[in-house]
């Protein structure tokens, strides 16, 4: 069962909807701790006070803003606790939008939202069935961990299911990452709409939806552990190349996809890449040339 992690309210109009919550997710990535290499002694961070050149325990350890390097705001606890903000004990709907209108980039973590006691049971109900027929989600705001954050609610198995979401100033713009100008051909598009088709899955179940590194890593462990040497991994199939015929890799990855599913490997080529107008404008200057050259008579000595 997921820990509680926070105890509040949905804010949904005039109707309030007693939740609890808990993290939606788990991390399942192998963590290390740093080591003193000649004696395997544990390497612990330490809090030290700069101007008393001591260590400090968490008791004497409070927050503050940097101003400047000389002066330093200190924030209390019980100053962040008491900002008067509708969301700080609940989590406040402020708009209903399709969920295609979201941009996926904003989407974090998720979280599971639990009515609290009978007297939420009724409001919960309401809320998850009104956000199921309507299929669209709820944007919210709430305040966590001293901020106040953007959020977003659907239903996931009959349970209303909160996301984090990024404000749209934290958002960078892409721009600078741009590509050059490029020319595709309909043909290339199409070889790769074939490609998308061969991969298409009905769901993310399977051995390419495995964690093989924490697998290997944990093969590692357990063979140091029992003091033998640990397994030769297998090398990867294949190694990204460069890229010299586009339409020749597509073809091949067709191929290859499809045979990794266990269907025919013998697919049909797709479609040779066709000239474009520049070339075929090229083409047509030289016949005309050739045709110009070979009316002349030659020149006499």
């Amino acid at each position: 069962m997921p820990r509680n992690i926070w105890s509040g309210a949905i804010s949904f109009g005039l109707v309030t909807v007693p939740i609890s919550v808990a993290s939606a997710t788990e991390d399942h990535s192998i963590r290390f701790h740093q080591y003193h290499l000649e004696d395997m002694g544990r390497v612990r961070v330490r809090k030290y006070c700069e101007i008393e050149d001591r260590e400090v325990d968490q008791g004497e350890i409070g927050k503050g803003y940097q101003l400047t390097k000389e002066q330093v705001i200190p924030i209390s606890d019980e100053e962040l606790r008491d900002l008067p903000l509708p969301t700080a004990k609940a989590i406040e709907i402020v708009a209903f939008v399709p969920l295609d209108s979201v941009d996926p980039l904003k989407i974090g973590e998720g979280y599971y939202l639990a009515p609290s006691g009978q007297v939420a049971a009724k409001p919960y109900k309401l809320l998850r069935m009104a956000l199921a027929r309507s299929s669209k989600v709820a944007v919210a705001k709430y305040a966590w961990s001293g901020r106040e954050r953007l959020g977003l609610l659907r239903v996931r198995e009959d349970v209303i299911v909160l996301h984090a979401m990024r404000w749209p100033d934290e958002i960078r713009s892409p721009e600078e990452l741009l590509p050059p100008p490029v020319e595709l051909s309909e043909e290339e598009i199409d070889g790769a709409l074939a490609l998308m088709d061969s991969m298409t899955r009905e769901e993310l179940e399977g051995e390419e939806f495995q964690d093989t590194y924490t697998e290997a890593l944990s093969q590692i462990i357990e063979a140091k552990r029992e003091d033998r040497e640990p397994p030769k991994l297998a090398e990867p199939e294949s190694k990204p190349g460069q890229i010299v015929d586009l339409m020749a890799a597509l073809n091949e990855s067709v191929q290859q996809a499809r045979a990794s599913r266990g269907e025919d490997a013998d697919v049909h080529e797709l479609p040779k890449k066709k000239a474009t107008k520049k070339q075929l404008a090229k083409k047509t200057a030289k016949k005309s040339a050739a045709k110009k050259t070979s009316g002349r008579r030659p020149r006499s000595a």
